[in-house]
């Protein structure tokens, strides 16, 4: 009997994952056109989809219809017998319906007066604080996350490649997306299970996670930190939802109506509520906008589904589809609560239909919801280093038992794909390769070590002539407690070797608290930062003539020692303090760096010892490791940066007696589908006498690219100060505007425009020591210059032209240039 009971369980269940039905098409008018945002469903239920602009449509179910519906508010809904589990390539045309008198026929843009979708939606907006969450004073609850990647549009022609030889066995891992159709491999998967607390009252949050697992192609912590800001948290009820560094508008926003075109589409009862549908589409193309649809409760007016669907004209890049779908339980009568979340992305390098791709997907669970349960302050105080190794070393029965839901056969399949492929000698060099690309350094496991980075190997200028650069690192894993670093340089025209060597380690990973030190000896272009910093390894783009313009000749000798201790005792509050020595002397006869000392004789080398204290704030950064070095996520954070520099005549022999003070404080704005404001603000002054070669020069930029915090049409050594007050102001569109003309609106470009200034003055005591042949001339009547520029040239290029708009009758003023950049941006 027992055996019976099992063999019809195991018949059943083989049926019901047979039984599903896919079907896929375009819709077309009576004029034999796409038709974009018609609505498709499979007949009586809820499960359907908007069609894109372009008419197509691919819909899956896991159950077993008869009948597919297209409609169109206006127009003849269409019934298709659905004959074949699988039914793609249907071609569905829709006709206007006549005999409807009294119904208003919605030809494109839909209404904003008297329209029924719209007052539903004002009531949403009314009700939007007092959903979800949002309805207690505290709360948390159990979070289960699924990310997948997949390699997608696997045709025979794909497997055939001959980069696949002696890995076929992978393409028996193939499976088919629900919302795509579309064949794919899955590569890469992350599970992490984490409790989430937060108090509205106090606005706090915070998530510990509890296990997370990593496998496929890429492994670690800072894979999963790399992801999670990749796919960030966001909220439907917002005006703007944020994917890749992007302000979509939400189908939900206040300012929705202004980008939408919303119809009420149907109503029906879910879970015993009753529920409003409603379609939305974009206005105008190429926009960041969605459409899909939405089912809404009629009492309380809680979303209790909603699907996104980026439109393909989007302007964002190497992003051809972004898709997503929520659920809502409804918790008793007035409460809904988020149940599950999937979003999936298709990353391509082209938006055609057939162009392959990966889809990047992410699913997350939430159950176990507890409210009004109080935590004090300390506990919401975010750790400087939460590093667990425990949390990624659980084993297989702790995530079986802990799972939300279960692993299909291709996901389990993925923690045993790097394992095999690495056995396989052509899958490692073209992962090597990849690595080298991506890091800039060879890896060289045997000694623990890596050789780079490479892409400092050659470089040019007029005192070394050609430069060729060896160097190297320690490298046990991305979180190494202790790094060694260094590097050897020859120039051919000066005939001298050049060294650095630098060393590192982290003594308490609380607090993170490391103790740095190292020597530098060579030839570098000083004055192309306002803001000093001492990184001993640290050598300027402006050192290297390659791509510069005009005559570079102002290089100094440096030999730098400095040992600092640094630490951080509150998450992204930085302190501190180190000794620094250097002797600066000009590089050539060409340029100079003398000075008059108290005797009035003349000295040609600045001898300097240096003590100094910095506090370093930078809230919201998101950083990748723990280990002595860490990676940034992204740059945008602000950043608050204070730094006090004491000069000591007299100890190690050094020359002057001086107090430097700097603060710098940058912070990028989002303004909401405006896009994002990058405002920037620097000030200093030095109390002392100080030579030019420790004097604040303004940076210029004789480069042929745009140089974040230099000045583009300024010449190096132009201008110099001992005391200065900057700003900097850029606006990135994202393509705001160039989406509105319809000539430029294919192209996807993005509008920049920015403008730039600076105040110094030089005091007549470090006029009056210098002897290097340089006329000081400070920007006392304020240097400004303005710029615009197009960005998302062939999606990686920038092309600004710049404008001075002060001191225009100096004898070598750049009234004009033209500056470019690449970049790699979504």
């Amino acid at each position: 009997m027992k055996k019976l009971f099992l063999f019809i369980t195991i018949l059943f269940s083989v049926f019901t994952a047979l039984a599903q039905t896919k079907v896929g098409g375009t819709i077309y008018d009576e004029s034999n056109q796409p038709m974009g945002y018609a609505n498709v469903y499979f007949k009586g239920s809820t499960e359907g989809i908007v069609s894109d602009e372009n008419g197509h449509f691919y819909l899956q179910s896991d159950k077993t219809y008869k009948t597919l519906v297209a409609s169109f508010v206006g127009y003849k809904a269409v019934e298709v017998a659905i004959t074949q589990s699988v039914m793609m390539d249907l071609k569905i045309t829709i006709k206007p319906d006549n005999q409807l008198q009294e119904v208003k026929v919605y030809a494109g843009k839909t209404s904003k007066k008297n329209n029924p979708a719209i007052d539903i939606l004002r009531k949403i907006w009314e009700r939007k604080r007092k959903n979800g969450l949002n309805m207690f004073d505290q709360y948390q609850y159990d979070k289960y996350e699924k990310i997948e990647f997949d390699l997608n549009s696997i045709d025979s022609a794909f497997k055939a490649n001959k980069i696949f030889k002696g890995m076929e066995f992978i393409w028996d891992r193939i499976d088919t997306s629900r919302v795509t159709g579309k064949a794919f491999l899955p590569i890469f998967i992350n599970e992490n299970i984490s409790e989430v607390y937060g108090d509205n009252a106090k606005g706090k949050k915070k998530e510990i996670t509890k296990a997370s697992k990593n496998s496929g192609l890429g492994q670690g912590d800072g894979v999963s930190t790399f992801i999670k800001d990749l796919y960030a948290d966001y909220d439907i009820y917002n005006n703007y939802l944020k994917f890749f560094d992007k302000d979509f508008v939400s189908p939900l926003s206040r300012t929705g109506i202004n980008v939408y075109n919303y119809v009420l589409a149907d109503s029906a009862f879910i879970d015993n509520k009753w529920c409003f549908n409603i379609i939305y589409y974009p206005r105008r193309k190429n926009e960041l906008t969605f459409k899909g649809d939405f089912w809404v409760n009629d009492s309380t007016f809680a979303i209790k589904k909603i699907n996104l669907e980026a439109s393909k004209s989007a302007n964002i890049n190497w992003v051809k589809e972004i898709y997503i779908e929520q659920e809502f339980e409804v918790l008793n009568d007035s409460v809904f609560l988020l149940k599950r979340d999937h979003m999936m992305s298709d990353f391509s390098f082209s938006k055609k239909e057939k162009s392959k791709g990966v889809y990047g997907k992410r699913t997350t669970l939430y159950k176990n919801h507890q409210f009004n349960i109080p935590k004090d302050d300390k506990f919401y105080k975010q750790e400087v280093d939460a590093y667990d190794s425990d949390v990624y070393n659980k084993s297989d029965e702790f995530w079986n038992e802990n799972r939300f839901e279960n692993l299909n056969k291709n996901e389990k399949s993925i923690y045993g794909l790097l394992d095999t492929l690495n056995t396989i000698p052509k899958f490692k060099r073209i992962y090597n390769i990849a690595t080298i690309l991506a890091s800039g350094y060879i890896e060289i496991p045997k000694l623990k070590m890596d050789y780079g980075p490479i892409f400092s190997s050659y470089g040019f200028n007029n005192v070394e002539g050609v430069r060729l650069r060896a160097g190297g690192r320690t490298y046990f894993g991305p979180n190494d407690t202790w790094r060694l670093e260094g590097y050897t340089a020859y120039g051919f025209r000066d005939t001298q070797f050049k060294y650095g060597l630098s060393g590192k380690v982290l003594l308490n990973k609380k607090n993170r608290l490391i103790l740095s030190g190292g020597n530098r000896r060579d030839i570098e272009q000083l004055g192309v930062s306002l803001t000093s910093t001492n990184d001993v390894l640290g050598r300027s783009f402006a050192s290297s003539t390659l791509f510069s313009s005009g005559n570079n000749d102002k290089l100094s000798s440096i030999n730098l020692s400095m040992l600092s201790l640094q630490m951080e005792p509150i998450k992204n509050l930085t302190f501190q303090t180190g000794l620094t020595y250097r002797t600066l002397k000009s590089a050539w006869d060409r340029f100079s760096l003398n000075y008059y000392d108290q005797n009035g004789v003349v000295q040609s080398q600045v001898k300097q010892s240096e003590v100094n204290f910095m506090v370093d704030y930078t809230p919201k950064r998101k950083t990748i490791g723990h280990g002595v070095e860490r990676q940034l996520v992204d740059y945008n954070f602000p950043r608050v940066f204070i730094n006090y520099s004491h000069g000591m005549k007299g100890v190690l022999d050094s020359d002057f007696n001086y107090q430097k003070v700097q603060f710098y404080y940058r912070h990028p704005i989002l303004i909401g589908g405006f896009g994002r404001l990058f405002p920037t603000f620097e000030t200093g002054k030095i109390f002392g006498k100080v030579p030019l070669g420790l004097m604040g020069v303004i940076p210029g930029n004789q480069s042929y690219f745009q140089i974040e915090n230099t000045y583009n049409l300024m010449n190096y050594y132009e201008f110099v100060s001992d005391q200065y007050t900057s700003l900097h102001l850029e606006h990135h569109f994202n393509g705001r505007l160039f989406s509105r003309v319809p000539l430029l609106r294919k192209l996807n470009w993005r509008e920049i425009i920015g403008v730039k200034g600076v105040y110094g003055s030089v005091s007549d005591e470090n006029k009056a020591i210098n002897a290097s042949g340089l006329t000081y001339r400070a920007p006392t009547n304020g240097y400004w210059e303005y710029h615009a520029g197009i960005g998302n040239i062939f999606k990686c290029f920038r092309l600004d032209f710049c404008w001075r708009g002060s001191y225009l009758n100096l004898p070598d003023a750049n009234k004009f240039g033209v500056k470019g950049s690449f970049g790699f941006y979504f």
